[in-house]
């Protein structure tokens, strides 16, 4: 996104708009300026419709800078998975895909919010403390189709800098792993410029019971348990095998 200064008026209304704060006011130039760098292209400046001379313009993107927009823009959908957003959802229908089985956890990293965001060199860099642990990474997801490796993590060299409003590390890892996967999320939470909260799913013992609460609190993580059913979504109730 940029702004056409010669349709600008300086009104400065497009400003609390940006979730990324990337819009200024310059008072030397007496312009208003979109940071290009930490526009994260999610449109919401654009689609406000706040602009009274519609100097508000969308440049054609090309790869990667239109990473951006796949990731932070809700109306665009992501073109190897085709879900919008942040580019994956079938983490929370568990029951209609059958994804988890019994003795597996689920887990996304969700990384990045408005007002902070997130650059993929630190999506990469959770990425590759979590592979060294076993994780197996979602194939039917954004973040997994830009890595370069994905028995390590490492995500293509041309994608790193590029920034998005918040990206999700999505993989799956015995239950008897669960620990260690806490440590090395503890261990790269200082190499990181940004923040994340963690997401838990697994099937519920015969008894009812969760088993992950009481692995997560012995690891320091305050857990709130939800539970999610999307009544079939159309589709039937998957088949423990």
């Amino acid at each position: 996104m940029y702004i056409d200064q010669e349709k600008c008026i300086q009104c400065k209304a497009c400003i609390p708009y940006c979730p990324m704060k990337a819009i200024a006011y310059d008072k030397d130039k007496d312009t208003v300026e979109i940071d290009f760098d930490e526009c994260v292209e999610c449109g919401v400046c654009k689609y406000s419709d706040v602009c009274p001379t519609d100097a508000l313009t969308q440049q054609e993107m090309e790869y990667p800078r239109m990473l951006r927009s796949q990731f932070s823009n809700p109306l665009v959908s992501h073109p190897g998975t085709g879900v919008p957003g942040r580019g994956t959802e079938e983490m929370k229908t568990n029951e209609v895909t059958g994804r988890f089985k019994r003795g597996m956890v689920g887990i996304a990293v969700e990384m990045g919010r408005p007002g902070t965001g997130t650059r993929l060199f630190d999506v990469e860099k959770v990425a590759m403390a979590l592979a060294k642990e076993g994780a197996h990474f979602e194939p039917y997801n954004p973040v997994t189709q830009l890595m370069e490796d994905v028995n390590t993590g490492k995500m293509k060299n041309e994608v790193l800098n590029e920034k998005t409003l918040s990206a999700i590390v999505e993989f799956d890892i015995p239950q008897s792993k669960l620990a260690d996967v806490f440590d090395s999320l503890k261990k790269v939470i200082p190499e990181i410029d940004t923040v994340f909260s963690l997401d838990l799913a697994c099937r519920l013992n015969e008894d009812g019971s969760n088993p992950v609460v009481k692995i997560a609190e012995e690891a320091g993580f305050k857990v709130s348990v939800n539970g999610k059913m999307n009544v079939g979504l159309g589709r039937p109730l998957a088949k423990e095998a």
